[in-house]
Order: structure tokens, then C-alpha cells, then sequence
């Protein structure tokens, strides 16, 4: 019977065991982004699963990165049920926590539809930790924040066309009284700015920034087995 777990991609560290990480995909589908965030990951020691979300309308969706490849990506999304693509979220996880190269715990990292998808996740107690970038319905859904116990890390983009800096403000609201959360905001970014095949969206600077906090947050949250 075909699930998310079918053909599931999976990047191994070098050592073959390490912490899990289910990266969780942008509207843009399964594409380079995102198999270069993965391979950076297993290349820091994780075991990174990256499920299809779109397999049930869509399956094997990857869109280009511009004008068209956006529209083209709405539509898909369009047809995307948010519950049943946490349900394959939540999956992945119990899946990578039954591998024999699990060594350690499973986190959630997910950009844009994804970042909307990671909150969701660990808001519902699977995670061991959660990083969110620029989830769109984060701000409306900020209420469940006081359901996480895991630690979670949030990324925006202050000059997001998307989700407004008014938006953002509730999550840092709803964070400051929240121990285990922390949020960033690159100012000067837009959407979807970690996105480095995506020259309309991408913010170099931001980009690093962001990774950075992301790398060192991942090292204290997931950390890699001694």
C-alpha cells in the first residue's frame, strides 16, 4: 500500500547512525533546495528524511523558482490537506525513530509550508525539537505554542510580503512568554530568503545568519551522539 514512507528519501551522515531530522518541503516540492539542506545535515551527523507531501495529488512535484514555478507550486498546494500532511509528518518521525540508524532523537525542519507544518508537529508532542521558517499560519495558530514542550526555534523574514511584520510580532509575543522558544527576524529579508535557488526570494546575508542560528540551535537541541 503506498504512504509517505514509500521510496521516502533519506540522507545518511557519514557514520551511518546519528540523530533524525524530518526536513519539511516548501510549496516548491522535492528539489535541489531541498536535497542540498538535507545533504548539509547528514553532512553535520544527522539522518534526514525529507517526505513527499504532495504524493496523493501531485506526486513527484518540483516546480521552478520564479513567477510561473510560484503559481504553478499555489495551485498544487491548493489541493494539499493540511491534516493529512501532518499526519505523513508525524509518520516520518515515528519511522525514523524505529531506525537502526537512529542514534539519538527526531526533529522537525520545515521552510514555508513546511515552517507551518513543524510548528503543527510539535504542537503535537512528536518532535524532540523544531525549527520553523517563515511558516505562513504560525501567527493565527500561536495559540498551541503553549502545547510544545519540546524546545522550537523560529525563523521570519521582516519585509515578507507574505506574513506581515504585524503577524510576526504575535510570535514574538507569544514566544517571550514561552520557555524553550526563541525567534529570529532578519529584517531585511523577504520570504522564503534560506532559499538559494530561488534568486527572487534569496537573501545571501539573511540566508547565513539564519543557518547559523539553525546549526548552533540543532547542536544543543539534537545534539550528536559523543
Amino acid at each position: 500500500m503506498t504512504s509517505v514512507l514509500t521510496d521516502l528519501p533519506v540522507w545518511l551522515p557519514q557514520s551511518g547512525r546519528g540523530p533524525g531530522l524530518v526536513v519539511i518541503q516548501e510549496i516548491f516540492g522535492l528539489d535541489d533546495y531541498l536535497r542540498s539542506v538535507a545533504a548539509d545535515l547528514a553532512g553535520r551527523g544527522y539522518v534526514v528524511a525529507v517526505p513527499e507531501l504532495f504524493w496523493r495529488t501531485a506526486p513527484g512535484w518540483s516546480s521552478t523558482h520564479d513567477e510561473a514555478g510560484v503559481a504553478a507550486s499555489m495551485a498544487v498546494s491548493a489541493e494539499f490537506d493540511p491534516a493529512l500532511g501532518l499526519s505523513d509528518v508525524l509518520d516520518t518521525v515515528a519511522h525514523l525513530r524505529e531506525q537502526p540508524s537512529n542514534a539519538g532523537g527526531v526533529g522537525v525542519l520545515g521552510f514555508c509550508l513546511g515552517g507551518s507544518l513543524a510548528f503543527s508537529a510539535a504542537a503535537e508532542g512528536a518532535p524532540d525539537t523544531a525549527v520553523s521558517f517563515y511558516g505562513s499560519t504560525v501567527p493565527g495558530q500561536i495559540a498551541d505554542l503553549a502545547k510544545i514542550t519540546c524546545p522550537i526555534q523560529f525563523h521570519f523574514g521582516g519585509q515578507d510580503p507574505y506574513i506581515p511584520r504585524s503577524d510576526v510580532a504575535l510570535v514574538e509575543a507569544g514566544v517571550a512568554a514561552h520557555p524553550g522558544a526563541e525567534i529570529h527576524v532578519q529584517e531585511d529579508a523577504g520570504h522564503a530568503f534560506h532559499n538559494h535557488v530561488a534568486p527572487m526570494f534569496h537573501h545571501p546575508e539573511a540566508a547565513a545568519r539564519a543557518w547559523d542560528l539553525t546549526t548552533a540551535f540543532l547542536r544543543q537541541t539534537l545534539p550528536l551522539s559523543a
